[in-house]
């Protein structure tokens, strides 16, 4: 098995995918808020709202899932052994890929639960 250089290693991917639902959240509230406020004929235009919104969620879930196939690969590093409780570089590499899968399981849901706004509201008022 290669060793796996810890100066390599970054927080930063386990982070990623809670930061993405962060963003996919406040860009989507901010938008339809500002829509509703701001448009001439707010109700009229809903599906654009409804469509921008659509959007934020396929390149939240693309992204998510991207980081999320990343820290599977991670996981499954050399001889997958669980648990990884050793003290050793390869297993502390494996437990990060396996945080950061399930921090994107957990993100891609959070991220489709902020989406289903659009099915249950059809108009500003």
């Amino acid at each position: 098995m290669t060793k796996t250089a810890e100066k390599n290693q970054s927080l930063l991917r386990l982070a990623a995918s809670p930061l993405i639902w962060a963003a996919h959240f406040l860009l989507s509230y901010i938008t339809a808020s500002i829509w509703c406020a701001k448009s001439p004929d707010p109700d009229g235009l809903f599906s654009y709202l409804l469509a921008a919104i659509a959007a934020f969620t396929v390149v939240a879930l693309v992204a998510i899932g991207a980081i999320g196939w990343d820290g599977y690969r991670r996981h499954s590093y050399g001889e997958a052994e669980v648990p990884h409780d050793d003290d050793t570089p390869e297993d502390r590499h494996r437990f990060l890929g396996f945080s950061t899968l399930l921090l994107s399981v957990l993100s891609g849901v959070a991220v489709l639960f902020a989406a289903f706004v659009v099915i249950f509201f059809r108009s500003c008022h």
